[in-house]
């Protein structure tokens, strides 16, 4: 997943430097505040403290509202360098202090940082909405965009005038004083309610436990995952029971391994209850009273409904044209689970199962048919996806074979957990290309689920160059006292999509913030993640990172086959889980609300008219759908992932077809996909890549639903 933090980016305005620099506030007692001195002008986290947040944000408005108010007051007419490059370069202290708080609020969510962003987050997007309903600033910048050609603008520079013409004005710059000021109370409102939203959900997660007080309960669980509950038991109190989470690496484990069925029920209960129980932390509300502010905002910006605004200003540009794709991929997904839980049923009877296949039976019984007909069990590779190996041998290995790029340890790098890793990125000539962060392991304080955000982005025009700091977040399995991290293949196919991620940040050449690495729309964003999974399984990078952990050795070809063999296993649950949620996502925000909904009432009617198989449920219940609820980037916007995919799938045939390390496919994919950014229209750099526009027959045939 791909985190986006709000477009206020760095350094100083062109027009009216040197009078806004004498007045840039420099205070060495506060890191935000003055110049970082660190390698590559890595955040200074070992000096940050929690009082640094608020003062820094406050002067970090400051500084940009003189920035903007400079803009305006330009006697110059309107051109690309002194309005939207200056715009563009704009909130050098609020982003410095944006990036860091964005980053830590979710992955160290301490009691502290969740009150700091009860200010923080308002002000934030109070800032937001000034910028792009300022008046003033939005006469110069159509100015420029009418006058596009007669100023001589670049292709580059109409695209990003463009972009923030069209931001602003989906922004409300085209309102009446009256509805800006109304637009601006619904936005603080969704942030109020995001906030509120994302930390009933991490409590939830965290503080709902499973107790187990019977040993013999725990039969088929993985070493790591007992040892992480009888730690946690400990640390409660309890140090003769297990206690367990409904975290993801914890929840995975037990719903597909623990042979106890009831454990199983309960982790599945316990998990598709959050934020739902009826007690303070149940996010029914919040998710009425966000539906309902976001129909009146698109109604506000001229469109029927949030789904219409969602969808309208990328590449599926209706909201008929996103479902149907993705009903082009539900349908044969669900004739496929079904033919997988006729399998299941025959798997459980045979085994004494005297009962109806539910869906907490579901990822174990898969797993039980899928070790019947492959003669393969998960569990037996593990030993062999040992997390620092994957990483290495694995992940930046491919990425070193296909783009030249190494990986550097900067061991004495500050870092905002110990758990971080700072890698320096440098290109085949040696040449510094990025910093890369990896923080993989769950914390009470870390928000679920994997993703990836800069705290800084790359820049390079007219001779001045700076270059991105991204990072990496997951899950994953953690060590124990007596055994390093050993993945799941689920949990390599994440390190591997994250990276996906980094690559698309790293890597870019956009000359502008605005247009560089993932600043790309959403329907295209999620590609570079995607199609970066396909090489966790090519022979050649698996073999390389795929090491038992005790003794060394390789991956025994035999298991490198029943993993490739069994890839397209279980692609009926999966597909029918994602896009379920897809289209769930895009009915919430089809409707006009009026009065109060029922969460629960119309999930379950949503499921009906799409004829859910009752096995298989939601990826994510609305209560802790944070895609769509923590903030608007991906709300009616999760139908994206499976656009992506139709992207990744058949952008991967070129790779198949020409290998997966072809020079000449990877030369075209670096230099139309992950180094482009948003310099062009998605759908033209593809085809600049693919030699053709996408279909979804390659994604159906790579499922196995086709």
């Amino acid at each position: 997943m791909k985190k986006y933090l709000l477009s206020l980016l760095a350094v100083l305005c062109l027009c009216g430097t040197a009078q806004t620099a004498k007045k840039k506030t420099v205070n060495p007692s506060n890191p935000f505040l003055a110049e970082y001195t660190t390698k590559y002008a890595i955040p200074p986290f070992d000096k940050i403290k929690y009082e640094h947040y608020m003062p820094a944000l406050k002067a970090g408005i400051e500084q940009q509202n003189q920035q903007i108010a400079d803009i305006i007051a330009c006697k110059d007419a309107p051109n690309f360098e002194n309005t939207v490059l200056a715009l563009d370069n704009s909130g050098e202290t609020l982003n410095k202090v944006a990036y860091v708080f964005m980053a830590l609020v979710e992955s160290d969510n301490t009691p502290e940082m969740q009150k700091i962003a009860e200010d923080f987050m308002p002000q934030l997007t109070a800032q937001n909405d000034d910028i792009y309903m300022n008046e003033g600033l939005f006469a110069r910048i159509k100015a420029v965009h009418d006058n596009a050609d007669a100023l001589g603008l670049t292709p580059v520079q109409k695209r990003l005038t463009e972009k923030y013409y069209k931001r602003m004005v989906r922004n409300g710059a085209l309102l009446t004083a009256e509805q800006k000021a109304e637009l601006k109370e619904i936005n603080m409102k969704q942030s109020e309610l995001s906030l509120k939203f994302t930390n009933n959900v991490m409590a939830e997660i965290a503080g709902n436990i499973i107790w187990v007080d019977n040993e013999a309960r725990l039969s088929g669980l993985a070493k790591n995952t007992i040892e992480d509950a009888k730690r946690l038991a400990t640390e409660k109190g309890q140090p003769a029971k297990w206690a367990f989470t409904a975290s993801a690496s914890t929840r995975l484990d037990v719903l597909g391994s623990a042979d106890d069925r009831d454990l199983r029920r309960e982790m599945y209960e316990t998990y598709t209850s959050t934020a739902s129980r009826g007690n303070e932390r149940d996010n029914s509300e919040n998710i009425n009273q966000l539906l309902k502010l976001r129909q009146r905002k698109a109604q506000l910006l001229g469109f029927e409904t949030f789904a219409d605004y969602a969808v309208d200003p990328v590449m599926a540009h209706t909201v008929e044209a996103a479902e149907g794709l993705l009903m082009q991929i539900f349908t044969p997904a669900i004739a496929k689970v079904k033919e997988e839980v006729a399998d299941m049923q025959a798997y459980a009877d045979a085994h004494g199962g005297n009962f109806k296949i539910a869906p907490y039976d579901y990822y174990y019984y898969a797993a039980k048919v899928k070790e019947q007909k492959y003669n393969f069990n998960e569990e037996d590779v593990r030993p062999y996806f040992e997390v620092n190996s994957v990483l290495k041998n694995g992940v930046f290995w491919a990425a070193n074979k296909l783009y030249g790029i190494t990986f550097t340890e900067i061991k004495d790098a500050p870092k905002y957990n110990p758990e971080v890793t700072v890698y320096d990125v440098k290109d085949a000539k040696g040449n510094h290309l990025a910093v890369f962060m990896t923080d993989y392991f769950p914390r009470p304080t870390k928000a679920q689920g994997a993703w990836m955000s800069e705290m800084a982005t790359e820049y390079n025009y007219n001779g001045k160059s700076e270059r991105p700091i991204i990072y990496n977040v997951g899950s994953f399995t953690p060590p124990t006292k007596d055994t390093p991290s050993l993945l799941t293949i689920d949990q390599v196919e994440t390190m591997f999509h994250e990276f996906g991620h980094a690559l698309h940040g790293m890597l870019t050449k956009a000359p502008f913030r605005g247009l560089a690495g993932t600043n790309v729309d959403r329907d295209l964003v999620e590609m570079p993640s995607q199609i970066n999974e396909h090489w966790a399984w090519v022979p050649e990078v698996l073999k390389n990172y795929a090491r038992h952990y005790k003794t060394g050795e390789v991956i025994p070809q035999e298991l490198v086959d029943k993993v490739l063999e069994s890839g397209k296993f279980n692609q009926g649950f999966m597909t029918t889980e994602l896009v379920g949620a897809a289209l769930l996502d895009i009915e919430w925000h089809k409707v006009n609300w009026c009065g109060d909904i029922d969460i629960k009432k119309f999930e379950r009617s949503v499921a009906r008219r799409l004829h859910m198989p009752e096995e298989v449920g939601f990826r994510y219940r609305s209560p802790y759908f944070k895609h769509i609820f923590d903030n608007d980037q991906y709300s009616c916007g999760y139908y994206t992932y499976l656009w992506a995919q139709v992207l990744e799938a058949d952008g991967w045939e070129r790779f198949k077809n020409e290998g997966a390390f072809s020079k000449s496919a990877a030369d075209d994919y670096r230099q139309y996909i992950l180094e482009a950014g948003d310099t062009e229209d998605p759908m033209e750099l593809y085809k600049k890549f693919r030699g053709q526009e996408p279909n979804a027959d390659a994604l159906l045939r790579f499922r196995g639903l086709k």
